[in-house]
This record gives C-alpha cells, sequence and structure tokens, in this order.
C-alpha cells in the first residue's frame, strides 16, 4: 500500500496520476471533499477517464491530528509526504510551523512504528543553504542559520530534520529539494498563479534567478528514487536556472498576450512590501508582496541537479518547452469557460 499526504495538492495530484498507472493499491489523506475537484481536474490533462482516480482510496484526515493519522497508516508501506503549508506572510509563521514541522513530526513517528520501506519527503530548495558569492547551491551546501531566512524555509528545514531523525530509527527515506515547480492545474494558488496573473495583464517583472522544474520531472524524481535501492540521501530537482523576466515573458508568449513591460528595482520593491504589510495590517487580507518573496525576487540564486542526474540518469524537460504546454492547456480552459 502506498501513501500520499497531500494528494489534493499541486504535487500531489500530479504524483497520484503518476502512481495510478502502476499496480500497488493507493491511499490518499483528504480534508475537504471541495478539494477533491482539482485533482480530479489534474487527473483530466493526462485521461479522460475515471478509472484512475477510482484506483484511490481517499481518507480524510489531518496531518497535524494523531488520532486521525494513525488509521491511515495501516497496511502501508510507502509513504510520500506531500502536505504542506506554503506562505510569505509573517502571520502565517505559526500555521507553518504546526503544518510542515510538527505535521512532518508526527509523519515520521507513524512511519516508524509502522516500519514502511521507504518515505519520500517533498522539500524545497528554500531549506538548502543560501549561494555564497554566486556560487551554484548543491545537496551539500550548509543551511545558515543565522541568516534572515524566511518562515517558509525555516520551517520547511524543520521538516526535513523530522525526516532524517525517522531515517536514524530506521525508516529508510529519500528528500527531494524542488526549485518553483510548473505545471497544469491550480490556477489560483502557487507557482501556476503566474500564468492567470501574466493573461489578465500583469506588467511588471524583475530579473532575480532561481531554479525552476516541471511538476511531471519532479514525480518521475519521486517514484523512481522510490523504487531505487538509494535511502538516506536528498536530491535538488531544477531543470534550469531562469530570471523571472525570462519565465514571465515565456509566459506572455506562450499565452499569446502582452509581455510585462516595468522593471521594477530592488529599491521600489522594498517600498511596496511595507506599504502591503502594513494594508494587511489593518485590513487582515493576504499582503500582495511580503519582506521576503520582494527579496527573492531579485536575488540571483542557482541551484544544481547533477547529483540525481547523475544517480539516476535522470534529464528534465526545458522550461521553454514546459511553459508553452502549460500555457496551451490554461489557454483551452480560458476559451472553453
Amino acid at each position: 500500500m502506498i501513501l500520499v499526504t497531500g494528494g489534493t495538492g499541486f504535487v500531489g495530484s500530479h504524483l497520484l496520476y503518476k502512481l495510478s498507472l502502476g499496480n500497488e493499491k493507493i491511499r490518499a489523506v483528504y480534508r475537504t471533499d471541495s478539494s477533491l475537484e482539482k485533482v480530479k481536474k489534474v487527473f483530466s490533462y493526462y485521461t479522460k477517464q475515471t478509472k484512475n482516480f477510482d484506483r484511490i482510496e481517499w481518507v480524510r484526515a489531518d496531518i497535524t491530528d494523531v488520532p486521525s493519522m494513525i488509521p491511515v497508516f495501516k497496511e502501508v508501506d510507502y509513504v510520500y509526504h506531500c502536505a504542506a503549508f506554503i506562505s510569505f506572510n509573517p502571520k502565517d509563521y505559526r500555521e507553518m510551523r504546526k503544518v510542515n514541522i510538527y505535521g512532518s513530526a508526527i509523519i515520521a513517528n507513524l512511519s516508524i512504528d509502522a516500519k514502511v520501506k521507504k518515505l519520500c519527503y517533498v522539500s524545497s530548495i528554500a531549506a538548502i543553504g543560501d549561494p555564497v558569492d554566486g556560487e551554484v547551491a548543491t545537496e551539500s551546501s550548509d543551511w545558515n542559520k543565522q541568516a534572515d531566512n524566511s518562515g517558509y524555509a525555516i520551517t520547511k528545514y524543520g521538516g526535513e530534520i523530522e525526516i532524517w531523525r525517522a531515517s536514524q530509527e530506521g525508516v529508510p527515506v529519500v528528500i527531494v529539494n524542488p526549485g518553483v515547480i510548473l505545471g497544469k492545474g491550480f490556477w489560483d494558488s502557487g507557482s501556476s498563479k503566474l500564468f492567470t496573473q501574466v493573461y489578465n495583464g500583469f506588467n511588471y517583472f524583475t530579473e532575480g534567478v532561481t531554479g525552476f522544474v516541471a511538476v511531471t520531472d519532479v514525480v518521475k524524481a519521486m517514484a523512481q528514487l522510490m523504487d531505487s535501492s538509494i535511502s538516506n540521501e536528498r536530491f535538488v530537482l531544477t531543470s534550469e536556472n531562469k530570471s523571472f523576466k525570462e519565465v514571465l515573458f515565456a509566459i506572455a508568449d506562450g499565452l499569446q498576450v502582452k509581455k510585462p513591460s516595468i522593471k521594477i528595482k530592488p529599491w521600489q520593491t522594498s517600498i511596496v512590501w511595507r506599504i502591503a504589510s502594513l494594508i494587511s495590517f489593518f485590513t487582515g487580507k493576504e499582503p500582495l508582496l511580503s519582506k521576503y518573496s520582494a527579496r527573492s525576487s531579485h536575488t540571483i540564486s542557482k541551484y544544481s541537479s547533477e547529483k540525481i542526474a547523475t544517480t539516476l540518469n535522470l534529464s528534465f524537460e526545458p522550461i521553454e518547452e514546459v511553459i508553452a504546454s502549460v500555457a496551451q492547456s490554461f489557454l483551452t480552459e480560458v476559451q472553453s469557460e
């Protein structure tokens, strides 16, 4: 039996489809009925049949609630821990600690108790040590706890610590650290929201650089790692290091809309995030820009996937091809509405 946490999320839903092509029994955790519709939508990008979705045993549970999670682990052999809380809003820090660290601790403990054969954790390049003096970050880059890390980075790193603890208590683990993940679906959240924003006339761009990767490559790497004899290792997953300008321009080309035309400088974003924070304080609404998202939009951070490419002989889809394919699906949905 395979267990997937976060199965109704972006990575989890694409992973579930890939797993549904195999013969293993699959169990996935969900919290609301409405979230299942998003999974069905992701499945529809791959097939119009429902048999793949129908193979999944859905269990309503909360990864931060031990009593609800104990029965979820019955007869489970393999665990993909994809559940996470993603935010750069300082107000969400407590909730991120609860989900990303405490939730991961529960998954680690239950995996130990169930004596699972292998556990795969979806972390982030945010939990990788920052590149120093223009160097390229790798799995061996040191985490700097003295740095001004975002709450999201801190809690994903904390989640990794919990998973490593499971490895010390007999559970073989693998950790993946994806870059910014691009793929079809979930147009109103995460990185997929970029397609919605550009389509609606997003006019601004910055020239910060980071690693990007296709969601299909992420789930492919996860599945291959779980099927291999590799254990107690972590792997950076990035296809290419691209500037936000390059990515936004490519999205605009794919959507056949006007490219963003206003370059934003660091001092301008520093003003905007402070104003956004003030507005958020009085309104209680999510800030349009946070201190950390503003900073990352200008930071040049490069990452290497050489380790997994060498270990699994894995190749990644070029980001321009990924964007073109995702944009086409976005347009098809918009035109059908």
